[in-house]
């Protein structure tokens, strides 16, 4: 039987499966549930820029290509450069798992490594 999302995340017997590393029959899960990310400020600031490009729009002096530029202006440009810079860490982590991976491949093309150091060839 499924459980719903709900359930699972009430339930005291869960907790051990969604933190391994932290075996627990008490723990608070309100923090990063299932690897979710929850953009609250970004939404929050999309809500007014949107807010702030309908009164452009709709006011007497206003004009719809008012309420555009405001939008883009005032909304997506700057969530985009936040999401952008708050993502490096992120972005870095990624990075360095890609080259771990990478590197523990003996020379990252599958082939067999030469020898250190080459025989000592013997005169005729």
């Amino acid at each position: 039987a499924a459980q719903s999302t709900s359930e699972f995340i009430l339930s005291p017997e869960s907790y051990d499966c969604v933190f391994p590393e932290y075996p627990t029959k008490n723990a608070a899960l309100q923090h990063r549930i299932f690897g979710a990310r929850v953009y609250l400020v970004v939404t929050a600031w999309l809500y007014v820029a949107v807010m702030m490009a309908v009164a452009e729009a709709t006011h007497p002096g206003g004009t719809v290509l008012g309420a555009v530029f405001t939008f883009v202006l005032y909304g997506v440009g700057p969530v985009a450069l936040l999401v952008y810079l708050m993502g490096r860490p992120a972005r870095r982590a990624a990075r360095a798992r890609r080259e771990a991976a990478a590197s523990a491949q003996p020379d990252g093309g599958g082939e067999a490594p030469a020898d250190a150091v080459p025989p000592v060839r013997e005169e005729p």
